[in-house]
């Protein structure tokens, strides 16, 4: 089992992000960190401060060395796949090749609303997502890449430079969806995100996932799992432990502990020396 950190980039300042993310990179227990892809603060005060994540995860990929970096996850919503292609390209190359891309369908109703950003119904979004993510892997895999799907048409479409990972980076597809989201993230995904409620929760999704990729001719083990672990120093590492230890029992590979605001460098050291327990 692997170790990431999370830190969402609301309510917060960018030397406080800048200075967890370098107190992560330098401590080898954590695999990568994350931050998420909002432009209002959520499941909080929506009107305080929320900093696009992909700008600043370039300047994130700038500011550490070795740790692996991502957002979890991008809203297809937001930007159009090719747009999407080329910055992942981008920050693949500045990162020197630690980017994980991080892919979803959005939901955020309050962000769309407010900058009139579409939302289609549930079925067209993920017939949208399905379409964004096959352009995606395309652009970033291939010279030139021609899709002449319903919602995303490509012609010879060019996305240069390419990343440095090859063929593309890791696909990092987020949700719970068993319908939708587990067989996208069998076809496309070499990683799949989620928030569990319980590992029975996390097992129950995991067998479909599985069974999706027997479905699309795909060994289940090319798609690692992760799961996200709340720590808040208020309360303490106790239950982080508890939980980051159940789920490696239950044989997910990645545990993303999310840091709760205000952020404090210090706190990765305090999680790090917590989790050290379970190597």
């Amino acid at each position: 089992m692997r170790f990431g950190i999370k830190t969402a980039p609301q309510h917060t300042g960018w030397d406080e992000m800048a200075a967890v993310w370098r107190a992560a990179d330098a401590i080898d227990l954590f695999d990568s960190a994350w931050n998420f892809d909002h432009f209002y603060p959520i499941f909080s005060d929506s009107t305080g401060p929320c900093f696009e994540g992909w700008t600043m995860l370039a300047a994130l990929a700038a500011q550490t060395s070795r740790i692996r970096l991502g957002c979890q996850v991008t809203g297809m919503v937001y930007r159009h796949p090719a747009v999407l292609a080329n910055m992942a390209a981008s920050v693949d190359v500045i990162a020197g090749g630690r980017l994980d891309l991080g892919l979803g369908a959005g939901w955020n109703e309050e962000e769309c609303a407010a900058y009139g950003i579409d939302l289609p119904p549930l079925k067209e979004r993920f017939d949208r997502f399905d379409e964004g993510v096959e352009a995606i892997v395309g652009l970033l895999s291939n010279t030139t890449t021609t899709l002449d799907g319903r919602y995303v048409k490509l012609t010879d479409a060019r996305c240069e430079p390419k990343p440095v990972q090859r063929p593309h980076p890791p696909i990092v597809i987020g949700g719970k969806g068993r319908t939708r989201t587990l067989r996208t993230a069998a076809r496309f995904a070499q990683q799949w995100n989620t928030v569990p409620s319980s590992t029975d929760e996390w097992h129950e999704l995991r067998a479909i996932l599985d069974q999706h990729c027997a479905d699309v001719g795909r060994d289940p083990s090319e798609v690692e799992s992760s799961v996200n672990v709340r720590f808040d120093r208020a309360t303490g590492a106790d239950a982080m432990v508890d939980a980051v230890g159940a789920y490696g029992e239950a044989g997910v590979d990645l545990v993303v502990i999310t840091l709760t605001q205000p952020f404090d460098a210090d706190d990765v050291e305090l999680v790090a020396k917590a989790l050290s327990q379970l190597t």
